[in-house]
């Protein structure tokens, strides 16, 4: 297929209000979404209690979400051009706000999952419509500016969302983290009444048909697995018979869905996009950076709660520093982006996430609070440093009109990304645990020294308190309790140095990229 270049700032139209007012109107809708992505974390346990219910049968609140939110995301192209943008996000907005306040009204678990569900619909489409529309109302030149913008709630949100879910539990009640969207959907629904507009290509677009078929077969796909991401550890995974075949089912739909939209006249998903080299590049990427970042927002609280004793506020608030400095790097990028290439700035942004990932490789449970701060906070400049430039540069070569539908699948992609780093926490701290134990177990013998030596000297610490009889009993077990706490500290070890590995490989992908100069983007028209 040929390909000319021109100057996007050539088709690039102007919107009628300050584009700032839109950020504003678009941001105020994102933020509020991607905070509920995470708030509900750290309530699992006080949603289940007061439901009667069991902490397992409680994360079906989060499943529920993310797989409904998961399906809307890659079609929001697509409602874009049926039912307008603008009218589309409002009526998203309003569908979230009003599942919010059913969340918090739930009486019955099954209640809760079902406005769970109509939560996620009315978010899926929220981010990538508002990171189109941040897109097209800045001139390119401006257009990492606006990035920037949109970084701080993607990036932002997701840190602040467990210390904030965790206060207003712990100070109020489960049910007003999802009240709390009330005055700020209200708000997101004035302002982007207000001042956000259908772009000329859309309004006069002609509207195609639904391709039913690959829908259904995105559904079927993308449900299964989330599930099999959300549940897989729990269920034991391919030891598991269901897993086994939803697993089965997902393969073949996915093989499914991609022949479908690739063949038929007008696909739901137009996959064709991922030909354009910068955009299947920057797909790749993000779906690793997903995984650093939603693992690293996983795995930090469960080191801090488990080995180190933290309550759930107190590893909120040693969490909070990495947002500060993911907001105070995503306003330094915003200047940068017009004078630096965006290739270096990722590629600085990926060895920071690797030096951050291995600071964090050097976990012990003596460690101070500052020794956890300071890794949380280059990862947060990292992650800024990669996000503004990297959604710039993915999409600085689309026309237009190709905005829409990139936008759901790059979403949807570090989405699935962070779903896979997750999961990889989950199974990591698990597995490996379990193989670090088996290892030192074989110390703990008769024939070790050192064992020896550590059992004697607990046994006659504890025999002047409870008696020697007692002191022979209570050392083996103090010393295999150290043994598993040092096994499940190597197991978050290898977690780390596994991401800082990643991003390091992530390094030489950057330079597939066509450079694009500072200040200046170029579209390709096919």
């Amino acid at each position: 297929m040929a390909a000319t270049s021109t100057n996007a700032s050539q088709a690039w139209q102007p919107p009628r209000h300050n584009p700032w007012l839109i950020a504003l109107a678009v941001m105020s809708a994102t933020f509020m979404e991607v905070l509920d992505t995470s708030v509900a974390n750290v309530s699992l346990p006080h949603i289940a209690g007061n439901l009667s219910v069991t902490t397992n049968e409680a994360t079906w609140v989060l499943t529920s979400y993310l797989v409904s939110n998961a399906i809307v995301l890659p079609i929001t192209g697509w409602l874009s051009l049926r039912f307008g943008r603008q009218r589309l996000l409002v009526v998203c907005i309003g569908l979230f706000t009003i599942a919010s306040v059913l969340c918090g009204m739930a009486g019955s678990l099954a209640f809760l999952i079902l406005a769970r569900i109509l939560q996620g619909v009315g978010g899926g489409a929220m981010m990538p419509i508002s990171q189109a529309i941040l897109l097209e109302s800045f001139p390119p030149a401006k257009r990492g500016q606006a990035m920037a913008v949109f970084a701080m709630g993607v990036i932002v949100a997701p840190i602040l969302g467990p210390t904030l879910g965790g206060w207003i539990t712990d100070n109020y009640s489960w049910r007003w983290i999802f009240y709390i969207n009330l005055p700020v959907g209200l708000m997101a629904i004035i302002l982007a009444r207000s001042f956000i507009e259908d772009p000329p290509y859309i309004t006069s677009a002609k509207v195609q048909k639904i391709d039913s078929l690959g829908f259904a077969l995105l559904t079927v796909w993308l449900a299964t697995l989330q599930i099999i991401l959300d549940k897989g550890q729990q269920e034991d995974w391919f030891e598991s018979n269901w897993i086994c075949w939803f697993a089965a089912v997902s393969v073949i739909s996915f093989l499914a869905f991609i022949i479908r939209e690739l063949t038929t006249q007008y696909p739901i998903v137009d996959l064709r996009v991922l030909k354009n080299r910068n955009f299947g590049t920057g797909v790749a990427l993000i779906t690793l950076v997903g995984v650093v970042l939603y693992g690293t927002t996983a795995a930090l609280p469960i080191f801090l709660q488990t080995l180190l004793g933290y309550s759930a506020m107190v590893s909120g608030e040693v969490m909070s520093p990495r947002g500060i400095g993911a907001f105070l790097a995503t306003i330094l990028v915003g200047r940068l982006i017009t004078k630096v290439s965006h290739r270096w700035l990722i590629v600085t942004g990926f060895l920071l996430l690797t030096w951050a990932s291995f600071l964090l490789s050097g976990l012990n449970v003596q460690m101070r609070r500052i020794d956890i701060i300071w890794p949380s906070v280059v990862n947060g400049i990292a992650v800024s440093l990669i996000f503004v430039p990297l959604t710039t540069i993915t999409m600085g070569q689309l026309r237009q009109e190709q905005i829409g539908n990139a936008s759901g699948i790059y979403n949807l992609m570090r989405n699935l990304g962070g779903g896979l780093g997750i999961a990889a926490v989950t199974t990591i701290i698990d597995r490996a645990s379990q193989a670090h134990q088996a290892i030192m177990i074989t110390h703990l013998t008769p024939y070790d020294p050192i064992y020896q030596e550590r059992l004697a000297a607990i046994t006659a610490a504890l025999t002047s308190q409870s008696g020697s009889w007692a002191a022979a009993n209570q050392a083996p077990a103090i010393i295999y309790g150290v043994m598993q706490q040092q096994a499940q500290l190597a197991a978050f070890v290898d977690n780390f140095q596994l991401f800082g590995i990643v991003c390091l490989l992530c390094v030489p992908l950057v330079f597939l990229f066509r450079k694009v100069k500072p200040g200046r983007v170029k579209a390709d028209v096919h």
